[in-house]
């Protein structure tokens, strides 16, 4: 069951999380793919309000996007409850794992887009990319460069690597509360 949520009343518990994690899913021809993202923008943009998230290009999840432009953004509702999940979908690829499987995720049907919510993350977000960006490797500082962009670390490291992100501009259709039976 889900329960409507004022997107503005609720910003706070999709940003907070946000340095330990949200799970950002993605869809295309059946597979689902949730993926940790630690970096994301709730805001304003062309009148109408809009989750930015930032996907590193090497990424699975970003192929997906590539091919199904439409994806949830899921937040704990209650802080730590989900630090294993975060965990084990921030450092293995969907291409060589099924995440949902592994971690025993219940996928909820979405209201507007073919993307599922998950269930153990209940705060969500439904998104339809309407832009996106390439990161300008030239308009970053050297300092944050050599932090988040190291060339000397391979693109298939799960943290940091040399790998650059798109910004996908995912209007936000629905937002929703996933409530337990």
């Amino acid at each position: 069951m889900k329960r409507k949520i004022d997107l503005w009343e609720h910003a706070g518990k999709f940003l907070a999380p946000m340095g330990e994690g949200l799970l950002l899913t993605a869809k295309v021809e059946g597979k689902v793919n949730p993926m940790t993202i630690g970096w994301g923008t709730l805001g304003i943009q062309w009148g109408v309000p809009v989750f930015i998230a930032f996907v590193r290009t090497g990424r699975f999840t970003h192929s997906l996007l590539e091919k199904n432009p439409e994806f949830t953004v899921s937040a704990p509702w209650a802080a730590g409850a989900v630090k294993k999940i975060l965990g084990f979908c921030g450092t293995r690829s969907g291409r060589e794992v099924d995440k949902v499987a592994a971690c025993g995720l219940t996928l909820e049907e979405p209201e507007v887009i073919s993307v599922p919510a998950i269930r153990e993350l209940p705060l969500t977000l439904e998104c339809r990319v309407i832009y996106r960006q390439q990161q300008d490797l030239g308009a970053i500082t050297p300092e944050n460069l050599k932090k988040f962009y190291p060339q000397e670390v391979d693109s298939s490291f799960h943290g940091r690597n040399r790998d650059l992100h798109t910004a996908f501009y995912g209007q936000v259709l629905a937002a929703y509360l996933v409530e337990q039976d």
